[in-house]
């Protein structure tokens, strides 16, 4: 058959990326075009080629004349629809991440183009809607050169700008209005934000100005029809203002006039499958390539977000202090003077001292509500011995013991293991053999309930978990949330009781202190300012770094300590760090195969940090032990030693040496 073919008369030569995982095949190959296929096969398009025997997909990136490879070439399967999915943009982009993270273009792809709908993509594209006027922006005059900024983007000279948004500020709002004044002068936006409950808000705030035709919101929980039809608005230009989460980074629009990244901090920005990109730095790099504007916002600020101000990539948009004054809330701490100490000498040692309480009762006679932010959802999360403080483990499986929800006639609840869901009601230490128990962590379960039965007759809201709770009606109410979880009340809350400092705090984490701020600034800005009788009370030792950053709510140099603070024991974003993880042979094979920068540090390698599981790809055994070698380079060096990395995957990948390796490049969470 393939020989009755004949190829294209022009440009008969395909340059195809196989949607292959593997390293060494991290590269085009090229294919002829029979001429049949001519008119469909053109760059962007999806494929289907012939590789080593079996059918693939792939993307098709480029038509030339001619063709390097000195052997007889493979015809073009077919052409999977004519939608050119693959912009010559995002195509750029997704090298860029690529090398940036030491992955696989194939991975990227994955990424950024959802899975084909066939039935969707045959429907026709609509009309895009007539472009707004430009809205007024008089709100960013309250941040010092926020006017010139907005000035700026208007006029199209891709400003780039670290954000720090003011207490109670309505950011959907500011963000929106940046959006409108790029879709007003004909090109797009994208808003990246880390869940679904911000998405809804800037989505709203969007339609409000440029009207919903004009408006995608993509987000993972969409199904595949309609996540998929909303990218094909995107790519198609039918839509101007893209609200999405981590992978709308990506989105195809044209034109590209805005990128935000809202939050940059969360967690949820950090994409969990390979090359494990993080959507800051997708964000850095099209903007930079693109020349587009850029802004990265939050309530608190990261020390990456810092950097940028500091090497002057970036510009800082911040609000003078008497502004920043005038809008927080009074922040108190536990015991912050010694007044307070022989008021309330047990405050320390009190989840709720009289303090949390004072303010909590003041709101509500004031008839404002009261967010109570606690770390965890559930009753009580764990436990530990009453007398020797030792954690309380399951006599199975040694796992860790919590209560549940249900209780028993008496009122109490039966431990139960977290691991094998075996109740032991008649639990002993393994420690000292005493039977009492204590929380460790109260969940928000158990709070709401303590809170309930504190202040009878006041409602009661809990938020968190997959029952998030976007906004709640004004009123003296308890509004009980985790972390992340917190809901808007309009008008703001008359105080905020932010719970078990020292759970977050005491976390074995490199981030612990400035994750902590980013949480309790999240939840002060939903206050009311100080002037109309909005409290926060922290239930932490106020004595502590973190704690006088949120009373004098200054993020700025909160983010500029940590930074300080990163350089002294060189770790990310002053340096570049890979963390390399597998067995202790598969790390010595692929650094063997490396070619490292001469200034590399090698530290490790060390145990996996628990919680974190190494995706094994069937070549072998699981090892017992799996193993994390970190590698780190001054920061002029990681992009060499990014690609190193990336070759030696590649050499590996081509001996087909057993036993699964994972590369994370400067990845959150390093141990």
């Amino acid at each position: 058959m393939s020989a009755e073919r004949e190829p294209a008369a022009e440009l008969p030569v395909a340059r195809v990326i196989p949607m292959l995982p593997l390293a060494h095949l991290d590269r085009e190959f090229d294919y002829r075009v029979p001429r049949e296929l001519d008119e469909q096969a053109q760059p962007g398009v999806r494929v289907r080629i012939r590789f080593a025997g079996r059918l693939v997909d792939g993307f098709l990136v480029e038509r030339v004349a001619t063709s390097e490879h000195p052997g007889k070439l493979g015809w073009l399967d077919r052409v999977v629809g004519a939608e050119r999915v693959l912009t010559p943009e995002i195509a750029a982009l997704v090298d860029a991440v690529a090398q940036r993270y030491a992955g696989t273009r194939a991975d990227v792809l994955r990424l950024a183009i959802p899975p084909r709908h066939a039935r969707v993509e045959a429907e026709p594209a609509g009309e895009p809607g007539p472009l707004p006027s430009a809205p007024g922006c008089a709100a960013w005059s309250s941040y010092v050169h926020g006017e010139a900024f907005v000035s700026a983007v208007r006029a199209g000279r891709g400003p780039r700008a670290v954000w720090q948004a003011l207490p109670g500020d309505d950011w959907p709002a500011r963000l929106a209005e940046l959006a409108a004044v790029v879709v007003a002068r004909g090109q797009t936006a994208v808003l990246v934000v880390p869940d679904q409950k911000d998405l809804d808000r800037v989505a709203a705030a969007s339609v409000d100005l440029v009207g919903d035709d004009l408006v995608v919101p993509l987000a993972a929980g969409l199904g595949p029809a309609m996540r998929y039809r909303r990218w094909l608005a995107a790519l198609r230009g039918t839509a101007r203002i893209v609200v999405g989460t981590r992978s709308s980074v990506f989105a195809p629009v044209p034109d590209l006039g805005l990128i935000a990244v809202w939050d940059d901090g969360d967690d949820s920005h950090s994409e969990p499958r390979s090359p494990y990109p993080h959507a800051r730095e997708v964000a850095l790099l099209r903007a930079h390539a693109s020349g587009c504007a850029l802004v990265v916002g939050g309530h608190a600020r990261t020390a990456e977000a810092q950097a940028l101000v500091n090497s002057g990539w970036a510009h800082d948009l911040v609000a003078d202090r008497a502004e920043v004054r005038a809008r927080a809330p009074q922040v108190t701490a536990l015991a912050d003077s010694d007044h307070a100490l022989a008021r309330d000498p047990g405050a320390r040692a009190a989840r709720l001292p009289a303090i949390a309480f004072a303010a909590a009762r003041e709101a509500l006679k004031a008839g404002a509500g009261v967010l109570v932010q606690v770390p965890r959802r559930g009753y009580v999360p764990s436990l530990a011995c009453g007398k020797c403080r030792a954690p309380a483990r399951c006599r199975r499986c040694n796992g860790p013991m919590s209560l549940a929800s249900a209780v028993g006639p008496d009122g109490a609840g039966t431990p139960t293991c977290r691991w094998c869901g075996v109740a032991d009601a008649t639990h002993r230490c393994n420690a000292c053999g005493s039977r009492s128990l204590r929380a460790v962590v109260v969940g928000a379960g158990r709070t709401a309930e303590e809170l309930g039965r504190a202040f009878p007759g006041v409602a009661v809201t809990h938020s968190g978990g997959t029952e998030v709770t976007a906004a709640v009606k004004p009123g003296p109410r308890l509004v009980v949330a985790t972390v992340g979880a917190e809901p808007v009340m309009p008008g703001g809350y008359g105080a905020a009781l932010l719970l078990d400092g020292w759970a977050l705090l005491g976390r074995a984490d490199l981030r612990a202190e400035e994750e902590t701020l980013r949480r309790w600034m999240t939840a002060g800005s939903l206050v009311r300012p100080a002037g109309e009788g909005g409290r926060v009370v922290v239930v932490a030792d106020s004595g502590l770094p973190t704690v006088q950053s949120l009373v004098r709510w200054d993020p700025v140099g909160a983010a500029q300590a940590q930074l300080d603070e990163r350089a002294e024991v060189r770790f990310p974003p002053t340096v570049h760090i890979a963390a390399v993880d597998g067995s202790r042979e598969a790390i010595e094979a692929l650094l063997a195969n490396a070619t490292l920068p001469d200034v590399v540090e090698r530290l490790g390698p060390v145990p996996l940090p628990p919680g974190e599981r190494l995706p094994f790809s069937g070549d072998g055994p699981e090892p017992a032990e799996v193993e994390r070698m970190l590698l780190r380079v001054p920061r002029g060096s990681g992009g060499a030693l990014a690609r190193a990395l990336s070759e030696a995957q590649a050499v590996r990948g081509a001996r087909r040496e057993a036993g699964s390796v994972r590369v994370q490049i400067d990845p959150v969470r390093i141990g």
